[in-house]
């Protein structure tokens, strides 16, 4: 626990317009993986606009390190069909949350805003906001190697105790 730096809440909102893999949908579940981390969520049958709402965990220790994002089809008889993937950098969500005197923000504070680029999966601007006492980060990301597709998502951190923090 000593290398934590605290826990990164990754709750998958829903997918939107993902690829048919079976003959007119697909069963999708999402794995997000971060180093030797894999987190999964449940699979979602015969939909290509699957609404998971399903909150994942992962420890960060290095906040260096990008979090892949990878839709699959859940298939019985054969190997499960990837559906696409996306990468999103940590950094600028870590960087708000070292912002000082946060809680002097009002509700609903924009923080930081990142928009869509050639360097990242961003479907449209994302939004760091102050929202409840805590840092969140809603993201829509566009699915790569796959002819279409979205995943929603939204960050939130944990602080540990007997971690090193921030």
């Amino acid at each position: 626990m000593e290398n934590v730096l605290g826990l990164l809440k990754v709750k998958i909102i829903k997918g939107l317009s993902l690829a048919v893999r079976d003959i007119t949908d697909s069963d999708p579940y999402l794995v997000i993986k971060m180093g030797d981390q894999k987190q999964k969520t449940r699979i979602v049958n015969k939909t290509v606009n699957p609404v998971w709402d399903e909150e994942l965990s992962l420890s960060v220790v290095d906040p260096n390190l990008p979090i892949k994002v990878t839709v699959y089809d859940h298939d019985m008889l054969s190997k499960d069909d990837p559906m696409g993937d996306a990468e999103f950098d940590i950094k600028p969500f870590l960087e708000a949350l070292k912002m000082p005197r946060l809680e002097r923000h009002p509700n609903g504070t924009v923080l930081k805003r990142i928009s869509p680029g050639r360097t990242n999966y961003l479907a449209e601007e994302s939004s760091i906001i102050w929202k409840d006492k805590e840092v969140v980060q809603q993201l829509s990301l566009r699915l790569k190697n796959v002819e279409t597709g979205e995943v929603e998502i939204e960050l939130r951190w944990v602080h540990l105790q007997g971690c090193k923090g921030l």
